[in-house]
């Protein structure tokens, strides 16, 4: 389980730095006192002033979606990150992000389909799986990053 926990959150904080946010920290080894039981987490900032409220949401659905394809693209396997309930709080976010701007649930699905094809072309891209790729090795030395550590990383491939 911690490689394909490293490999989902590794995916998370890569596209957080990729489209402009920060990481502070990113772990295989979360505390479970708050919540449900996780596997890893990774804690993301926003400048939100250098966004628009919508790119702030295309963004985060990026984010959000960032777990499951790093998943997909490790495995071999090209799921529909709805159909997967370990991705189902991934899902939800990018779901509900994306309510505000398509309503319609039918275009809601078509837009986050297509987010996920383009985001699996992105991230499956030499250089993009390198820095990915790092992260995770990284992670399963450490366990856990600061986020100035997983940007050190991504500067080197990107």
């Amino acid at each position: 389980m911690p490689e394909i926990s490293a490999y989902h959150e590794a995916g998370h904080a890569f596209i957080a730095i990729y489209v402009g946010a920060r990481v502070r920290s990113v772990t295989v080894d979360p505390d479970w006192d708050d919540g449900p039981k996780r596997h890893g987490d990774a804690q993301i900032e926003w400048p939100t002033a250098q966004f628009t409220d919508q790119e702030f949401c295309e963004k985060s659905i990026l984010v959000a979606l960032a777990g499951p394809v790093a998943e997909m693209i490790h495995s071999g396997n090209p799921f529909h990150p709805a159909m997967v309930a370990e991705w189902a709080a991934d899902w939800s976010a990018a779901w509900e992000l994306a309510a505000a701007f398509h309503a319609n649930e039918k275009r809601r699905m078509t837009y986050l389909e297509q987010t996920t094809i383009g985001l699996y072309q992105t991230m499956q891209r030499d250089d993009s799986w390198a820095a990915l790729a790092a992260i995770v090795d990284h992670l399963l030395a450490h366990e856990t990053l600061e986020g100035e550590e997983v940007e050190e990383i991504v500067r080197q491939w990107l």
